[in-house]
Parts: structure tokens; C-alpha cells; sequence
């Protein structure tokens, strides 16, 4: 595709089907436990399944829980006995025994009970944890205090719900409040506990940022909510909502609390605006793919990464226009290798995020100005080559502004340009790394990622870049069908898949595609052709909507219908890549429309339907 976008702690399951009677279940549960001293009770949203926490008898100490799994008929499904952790998982699970010396037994209470008199280790990590935490609250009152003056719009305010233990979920929710706000969208800041589903109806559209606790728990500020999703759905049709999960991975329920949270928004009738956004602790790659749905969400990504950009060097070896003549903008086949010669790795479905530069006649333009606006002492030519380099990478200031500024101040002063995130159009056994690039243009003249790869970056130069894995996104490790479905430069992510599954030895793909026009934005045709008459793609459609026969891919979905029952009914999975305005919905709405919105939802929970729209 183009370019994707304009621009805690926890760990943490649910099954389908009909109630759980407890009267039934409740032995099954004394009889396969062998005794116990505690046991919670967890019923999830939706499923017949009933999950069992419990401390069994003679446990190694208080944390020491298994977890028994039971379906309505009284089936085992799932028994975690904390016994067969191997020792790494024990001890990621008793943190609290640990500190205390009651995961030891006797002798370790008796050892921390004499370290406790000695005291100083205690108070200076007692000291730093409090140092941390008032870090944290001061970033917090600081990106408060930032968002006190508001934003002047008509637009309802986007609601950012967050729920925290140690306050990580809350941090992040300020700063994706000040990236909404750096675009001009009004935004409010409140604790997920104090909310009650008539204000998500209020709010309409609505952020979640969402930690979990312990094994698979809501954080302790968030549990009134918590409740009401065990209360079963609410009326929340029309409210459009996002969520960040955060987790820890070592968990068995890795952010379970966002996946409930997640399933009771969509048993509810909210419409997701992009697939949930998981993170293990605060993993880089998963916050600045947040950070680019909100660039998506705003129309706009003008705010620096979160996290520090790793990028690697990569040589642009050519790019090819693909639709000269079209009446949409140019969209070009971009292919870069390794500067570096080192080894290719990524999976089909992973996103390259782009470091993009100024234009080089922006950048004269600076040094011109600022050349004129320095004073006579100041030598700046001397600093020209170094300090291009550094501004080739950063929002430049106004020339005036800058006129006495030593070639330092440009390095702490000024923020690195974001990042620009596009699909990877292949696989590594190709050899190289190619996306598909439409150019944006804006009043001052080309997008900033598109116009660096497509006019700026010299032919045989560097582009800074690295991989963002997209696990969400990665083709399916069986033979199962695959009906792949996307318009524009969405087709980029969809052609690495296939390529992928081509490698593989499966081709049991349907692929469903949609442009402007046939003669001018069939994009890879003979491409595509040659799988089709190999058998390697076993059906193609496309949808053009300037052609005679305007058509779009949700059309197609609607005619093909019948086919698309029997495909799913085979066991097919559905991909869909492309623009989440117009298309994604569109195509969401023809499959509830043929499959039933219970049936859908069905197979998303089972990873069948997975999007990767911006």
C-alpha cells in the first residue's frame, strides 16, 4: 500500500458457546482441585467456558494458583497447575512471595525477616520506587497542564479512557491526548473506573488505554468498570473506539483485561476504528504503531516517536511508476536492499517504517535565509556539511529564529521528523524489500514520506528504515483458504501474503481487488496473471470505479456472496488491507450482510478475519 498513515503490566481468555450452569460445574471442580483454601470464579463475556483460580492445599505459598478450565458439559479443557511452570514462569508469577521470603517456605521468612532489619536495601529501593512514581506524576501534570488551554472546535471531544496500576497506561493516555491536541482535535482525559456506558454513548468515539493486573485482571481503579462488563453487552451502537493493551507476555492471560475489553466494546455494538493494539511492557514497535492509527485517525502525524528511532540503513535500488496517466495521484514501486549486506528477515504482513529527509531545495532554502539572518561573526559555512545532515532529519525552525544559533542548538533544540509507516510489498526470499508508494501532495508541495521516496531520495542513496513486525497481519501457517481483499495501494500487503503462501506450496487464494481504472491502475497485472494461470492464485476479481461498470470490492463480496459462504464455510480466512475510510467499513458491512454479524465476529475471535487498514 501507500503510505499508512498521513504522517502497565499484566497478562491475561474466553471461549464461545451457551451458559455454564455452576451447580454442575462446582464438583467437577472439588473433585479435579483435591482440596483448596481459595478460589475465584471468572465467567468472560461471552462462552460457556468457566475458568477456576485456586490455591490448592499444601500450596508452595500464597501465589501459588492453578488455573482449571471447564466447558459446560464438565470437560476438562485447560489445567494449569502452578507445579509444572518451569522456573523462570514461577518466578515472574511470585514477585510478592519472593520480596516477603514466603516463596522459600519457613527458612526464606525467617532470611527476609532478617534482612528486613538491616533495612538499607529496602529503603533504597523503597526510595527509587518512590522516585519513579513522582516522575510519573509530574509527566502527567505536566501533559495535563499542556491540554488546560483546549481546543478551539465545534467537534465533539474524542473521550481517552484510561486504566492503570502503576500509572504506565496513564502516561500514555496524556500523550496520545497531546498528539490529538497537536492536530486540532479536542480531547478528554478520564479514569476508565468513573465511566458508565452512557459515557461512551455521549463521547462517540473513545481511546482506551488499558493495563491488566495480575492474571488476567483489571486493574484495581478500573474494577466498577470491570463489573459492568460482567453484566453482560451494553446498547453501544454508533460509538466508533480504539484500544491500547498493555501486558506482560511472561503472563499466561497476556493483556486479558484489553482483550475483554475489546470483545465486550464489539459484543456491544461499537465499531472498532483499527484493530486492537497490543503491547508487551511498552514495546517500542507496538507504541508507534498506535501512535501512527492516531496519525491515521487525525488526518495528520506532526508529533516525534514516543521511543528513540533505530533505523538501519537501507539503499534505494529503483522505483517505477505504476499508473502513468491515471487520473488518481502516481503510485510508484519502490525496491531498497541492505546498505549493510546483512541478511533479509521479516514475515509477509510486517510494516517498514520510514525515516524520511527534507527536500534538498528545502534545505538550501534554510541555509540561504539563515545565512542572511545570522550575525557577521557567526561562520556558518564551515558547518554546512555536518550540520545538513542533522537538519535533513528535523523540523526546521524559521531562519530569524535561528540566526544565532551555534550548529549544536539545532541537535537539542529541534525535533527528528516522524516516521512514515508503509506495507512490505514482499518476502525476503525476493531478495530485496519493495513497497508501493502513492505520493501525497499538500500546499507546500509533495507528502513528506511519499515525496522522500518517490522525488527526493537520489536513485542508488540511503533511506533510513526499519521493520515493524505486524503479528496481527502474518499469513496463515496451514494450507487453509485465503480470500485476501483491498483497493489502492493496499494491494501491497496483500501481495507479500501471496507471495508468501506461493512459497509455501499453497494456493487455495482468492484475491479481490479494487482501483480507478482497469487500463491504468491494474497494479502488478502480468503479475498476477501468471499466478492466476499457474493455479498459484486460485480466483481474481477486481473492481474498478471509473471503468464503465463501476464497481467497488464490497460489489464484488455482495455477487460473490454464495462463494463467499462456501469458502468460510471451508474454513477459509479473510484478510482485508487497504484505506480505513470508505473501503475497510464498506467491506466489514457486505461480510456481516453475508455471513451474519454473530458469524463474523466468530471467526475474528478465532484470528480468521484479521484487517490491516489506515
Amino acid at each position: 500500500r501507500g503510505q499508512r498513515g498521513p504522517g502497565g503490566a499484566g497478562g491475561q481468555g474466553g471461549q464461545g458457546g451457551g451458559r455454564a450452569d455452576l451447580a454442575t460445574l462446582w464438583p467437577v471442580f472439588v473433585k479435579e482441585s483435591g482440596g483448596f483454601t481459595q478460589a475465584s470464579l471468572r465467567l468472560p463475556v461471552q462462552g460457556a467456558s468457566l475458568s477456576i483460580q485456586y490455591i490448592p492445599l499444601n500450596a508452595d505459598h500464597e501465589r501459588a494458583s492453578n488455573t482449571l478450565v471447564l466447558d459446560a458439559s464438565g470437560k476438562v479443557r485447560e489445567h494449569k497447575r502452578y507445579s509444572d511452570l518451569p522456573l523462570n514462569l514461577k518466578l515472574a508469577g511470585s514477585i510478592f512471595p519472593l520480596h516477603a521470603g514466603s516463596f522459600f517456605g519457613m527458612p526464606g521468612l525467617i532470611l527476609m525477616m532478617i534482612a528486613s532489619l538491616l533495612m538499607p536495601l529496602f529503603t533504597i529501593t523503597g526510595w527509587l520506587l518512590y522516585l519513579d512514581r513522582r516522575r510519573k506524576k509530574k509527566e502527567v501534570a505536566r501533559q495535563a497542564a499542556a491540554l488546560s488551554d483546549g481546543v478551539t472546535s465545534d467537534a465533539a471531544p474524542v473521550l481517552i479512557a484510561f486504566a492503570s496500576q502503576s500509572g504506565t497506561a496513564e502516561r500514555l493516555a496524556w500523550q496520545s491526548a497531546g498528539l490529538l491536541k497537536a492536530a486540532g482535535r479536542p480531547v478528554r482525559v478520564t479514569p476508565l473506573g468513573t465511566l458508565r456506558p452512557q459515557d461512551l454513548v455521549a463521547a462517540r468515539q473513545v481511546l482506551f488505554v488499558v493495563s491488566t493486573f495480575g492474571e488476567g485482571e483489571a486493574p484495581d481503579s478500573a474494577r466498577p468498570f470491570a463489573k459492568l462488563m460482567q453484566a453482560g453487552p451494553a446498547a453501544l451502537a454508533g460509538i466508533t473506539y480504539g484500544v491500547l493493551a498493555l501486558g506482560e507476555r511472561s503472563y499466561a492471560h497476556f493483556c486479558g483485561f484489553g482483550r475483554d475489553l475489546d470483545a465486550w466494546l464489539r459484543t456491544s455494538g461499537a465499531t472498532p476504528l483499527f484493530d486492537r493494539v497490543e503491547a508487551d511492557h511498552e514495546d517500542a514497535a507496538a507504541l508507534r504503531h498506535w501512535q501512527a492509527e492516531l496519525g491515521a485517525l487525525t488526518g495528520t502525524s506532526v508529533e516525534a516517536d514516543w521511543t528513540a528511532p533505530a533505523y538501519r540503513s537501507w539503499r534505494l535500488i529503483s522505483r517505477r511508476e505504476l499508473n502513468p496517466g491515471s487520473v488518481g495521484l502516481p503510485t510508484f514501486h519502490v525496491v531498497l536492499e541492505p546498505a549493510d549486506g546483512a541478511d533479509l528477515d521479516w514475515s509477509a504482513g510486517d510494516v517498514a517504517e520510514v525515516g524520511p529527509e527534507n527536500a534538498p531545495a528545502t534545505l538550501d532554502a534554510f541555509f540561504a535565509a539563515w545565512e542572511k539572518a545570522a550575525p557577521a561573526e557567526l561562520a556558518v559555512a564551515e558547518s554546512h556539511g555536518e550540520l545538513r545532515q542533522v537538519l535533513a532529519r528535523r523540523h526546521l525552525p524559521a531562519p530569524a529564529e535561528a540566526a544565532g544559533w551555534q550548529p549544536q542548538d539545532f541537535t537539542e533544540r529541534l525535533k527528528l521528523l516522524p516516521h512514515r509507516e508503509y506495507s512490505i510489498a514482499s518476502i525476503p526470499q525476493d531478495g530485496r524489500l519493495e513497497l508501493v508508494v502513492r505520493q501525497a501532495r499538500t500546499p507546500e508541495g509533495y507528502g513528506l514520506g511519499s515525496g522522500w521516496l518517490t522525488v527526493h531520495a537520489p536513485i542508488g542513496g540511503t533511506v533510513a528504515l526499519r521493520i515493524r513486525p505486524n503479528s496481527g497481519f502474518h499469513a496463515p501457517s496451514d494450507g487453509r483458504p485465503l480470500i485476501l481483499i483491498g483497493n489502492g495501494t493496499g494491494l501491497a500487503g496483500l501481495r507479500s501474503l501471496l507471495k508468501a503462501r506461493i512459497h509455501a506450496g499453497h494456493d487455495r487464494n482468492w484475491l479481490i481487488f479494487g482501483e480507478r481504472n482497469a487500463d491504468k491502475d491494474f497494479y502488478f497485472r502480468e503479475e498476477l496473471a501468471g499466478w492466476t494461470a499457474s493455479g498459484a492464485l486460485e480466483r481474481l476479481d477486481t473492481a474498478f470505479s471509473r471503468d464503465a461498470e463501476k464497481l467497488y470490492v464490497q460489489d464484488v463480496l455482495k455477487r460473490e456472496a454464495d462463494r463467499v459462504k462456501a469458502w468460510v464455510a471451508e474454513g477459509a480466512a479473510i484478510y482485508v488491507c487497504g484505506s480505513l475510510k470508505g473501503m475497510a467499513p464498506a467491506v466489514h458491512q457486505a461480510l456481516t450482510d453475508i455471513l451474519g454479524a454473530d458469524a463474523l465476529e466468530a471467526i475474528a475471535q478465532d484470528g480468521r478475519y484479521r484487517r490491516d487498514v489506515y
